[in-house]
């Protein structure tokens, strides 16, 4: 599972995920902290990330554009507010998820539940 963790995200989370053997990398890493969402997620078509984000903008662009890929995974924080707070979270959750991420999904993770939407969205 390849994963592209974008700004709304710390980059403390990508090198935990990478500690843990987790093929990712942050969007400061490779000089796009600044980029749009759309270049964003580009660069996750291209080289087949999972994007993880805060922003609800990537739902709204795999909507506008019909694409099956990359999937995304949403985090609405709540309580989840500290980069180690949200680590634990996707360490506990990405094993769990790695098929319907893998098939195009959109996944929102809220306190509460985990709601999988099959991409594309239309």
């Amino acid at each position: 599972m390849k994963l592209l963790v974008e700004n709304a995200i710390s980059p403390i989370v990508s090198d935990g995920l990478k500690k843990e053997g987790f093929d990712t990398i942050h969007v400061r890493e490779i000089g796009m902290q600044s980029a749009s969402d759309y270049e964003i997620f580009q660069v996750a078509i291209q080289e087949e990330r999972i994007i993880i984000s805060a922003d609800t903008d990537f739902g709204a662009l795999l909507a506008i554009y019909k694409k099956t890929k990359p999937s995304f995974l949403l985090l609405r924080k709540g309580k989840y507010t500290k980069p180690m707070q949200i680590l634990l979270l996707l360490l506990d959750i990405l094993p769990k998820l790695e098929d319907e991420l893998e098939k195009g999904t959109v996944i929102t993770v809220t306190e509460k539940k985990i709601r999988i939407r099959y991409l594309p969205i239309g």
